[in-house]
């Protein structure tokens, strides 16, 4: 099956959006931060999303990013659709052309199971996600592990020196 980072970074973006946005507009540099996805890669998913109308931007002091309708409206197949991702299984990129230019054996059994996950995915909201404790416990870590290097940021040894 292909789902490229694309697919997965839309919607761990989405879902990380979706988990803050009780605090209001969320920064893409929040989210860069807490899961590891490059500023500019966000920044070019979030142009997607918002041309999908899955997402809507607040400018200025305090903007961000926020869920254009409730997360329990927003379906994970509707992110990865709207990445220009597509769900495939088969080994010719849905072409038919998988042996020798014609269609192998088994290559509507690929299509079948491209639509099954692609129905599989249509069916999970991003507040079923929100909702699952492992999703909420791996929220927390990353929370504490944000604030820990906020925390942890190792004294200037000028202030050490000049307060001595």
């Amino acid at each position: 099956m292909r789902l490229t980072t694309k697919g997965r970074y839309a919607v761990t973006a989405m879902l990380d959006l979706a988990l803050h946005a009780q605090r209001g507009p969320v920064s893409l540099a929040d989210i860069s931060k807490r899961q590891g996805i490059s500023l500019s890669y966000l920044e070019q998913l979030f142009a997607k999303l918002r041309q999908n109308a899955l997402v809507s931007s607040v400018r200025g002091p305090g903007g961000g990013y926020k869920l254009s309708r409730e997360a329990s409206e927003l379906f994970v197949a509707q992110i990865v659709d709207a990445v220009n991702e597509s769900i495939d299984a088969t080994s010719c990129g849905g072409a038919g052309n998988c042996n020798q230019g014609d269609v192998c054996l088994t290559h509507y059994l690929w299509c079948d199971l491209s639509d099954q996950i692609h129905t599989f995915l249509s069916g999970i909201s991003l507040q079923s996600l929100v909702d699952r404790h492992d999703v909420q416990q791996a929220a927390l870590r990353q929370e504490e592990r944000q604030a820990g290097n906020m925390t942890s940021v190792e004294p200037d040894p000028r202030m050490i020196s000049a307060s001595n």
